[in-house]
């Protein structure tokens, strides 16, 4: 992963040069160009290959680009509310790797049986391509289903910039290496973002996203070594809740066990993800570490959970810079289908 500006992201938990595919090979669904922007030129980011996001791009050339995208989103949404979730990952995966290549993302081990909204997005392609041929790129599609993702399940609002290209590449590598893992301490978390230009206040607004989603037994068996091995327990642990989580992941094979990230308001964006961290609840390691491994984001995490207005709007701010990310590479192009190079 290549830095040059941007933001960054949630989600934990979430260019110019192509965006990386999320399939198996260039005929699946493929990764689109989040990584556009490379630093500021009027009203948006620039990109690498000389186009510009903007704020406005599509109301004359697709006018109802916005309307399409949002009405899938929460018919999507209301049918089944972890979809919030995944179109939010969706488009932070998208933009977190910069590939080269044309091996697919999919299978890579942080995307592997994990990714999901596919299909949402292929429905909201067709759509567009009906009313305004070849003119919404996928990535712009999944940076807007990634925010009315989040407006329908009661989170902020924010115009999102467009003007971007769809990848020609792809990558299981970058994929792999670039994703931030469960398991991240926060000198890794904040050392990942910032090779990616995002602050410490980003990485935490960002890590917020996780406040919607579920996560398997695998992804948080760390937080269960206390009881698995008799140590005592770190500041900040909640042993009750670590006794609930080991029931779950014992009944059941973990592979297959999945829980809700949020078990207060699981399918609410809101500020109880940062309550849930100085409760001792945060479900995945690299959570919980936000609030006992550093005062710095330990401060961050108590303020958002005093104020969900200063939370909602940090977190409008990091996305808005995730989805200027930028690498290098050559030229993209408005795909006719996500899970297909034209």
């Amino acid at each position: 992963m290549t830095m040059k500006i941007l933001f960054n992201l949630f989600l934990m938990l979430y260019a110019a040069t192509p965006i990386v595919s999320l399939s198996e090979n260039p005929t699946n669904f493929s990764k689109t160009n989040c990584e556009e922007g490379s630093g500021e030129t009027g009203s948006g980011f620039g990109i690498g290959f000389g186009l510009v996001l903007d704020f406005g791009l599509y109301r004359s050339t697709c006018p109802e680009a916005e309307s399409i995208v949002y009405s899938w989103v929460e018919t999507a949404v209301s049918q089944d509310p972890r979809m919030a979730a995944s179109l939010l990952r969706l488009h932070f995966h998208d933009c977190f790797v910069n590939a080269k290549g044309l091996v697919g993302e999919k299978t890579a081990p942080p995307n592997l049986n994990s990714l999901r909204g596919f299909e949402v997005i292929d429905s909201i392609k067709s759509d567009l391509e009906s009313v305004c041929p070849e003119t919404v790129s996928c990535a712009d599609i999944l940076a807007m289903a990634a925010r009315d993702s989040v407006v329908v399940s009661g989170g902020p609002n924010w115009e999102v910039e467009v003007g971007r290209k769809d990848s020609r590449t792809a990558s299981k590598q970058a994929a792999t290496t670039s994703l931030p893992s469960p398991n991240s301490t926060v000198p890794t978390l904040i050392s990942t973002f910032q090779n990616l230009g995002l602050s410490q206040t980003d990485m935490v607004a960002l890590s917020g996203g996780h406040t919607l989603g579920k996560a398997r037994c695998t992804s948080f068996t760390a937080r269960l070594q206390p009881l698995q091995t008799g140590q005592p327990a770190n500041h900040g642990e909640n042993l009750e809740f670590l006794e609930s989580l080991q029931q779950l992941c014992s009944t059941v094979d973990p592979a297959a066990a999945i829980t809700q990230l949020d078990l207060v308001t699981p399918s609410t964006f809101d500020n109880q993800y940062y309550v849930n961290l100085i409760s001792g609840e945060g479900l995945l390691p690299s959570d919980q570490a936000l609030a006992v491994q550093d005062p710095g984001t330990r401060a961050i995490v108590e303020t958002y959970a005093a104020d969900q207005s200063v939370f909602f709007q940090d977190f409008k701010t990091a996305m808005v810079k995730m989805g200027a990310i930028t690498g290098g590479g050559s030229d993209g192009e408005i795909r006719r289908n996500c899970r297909a190079i034209n």
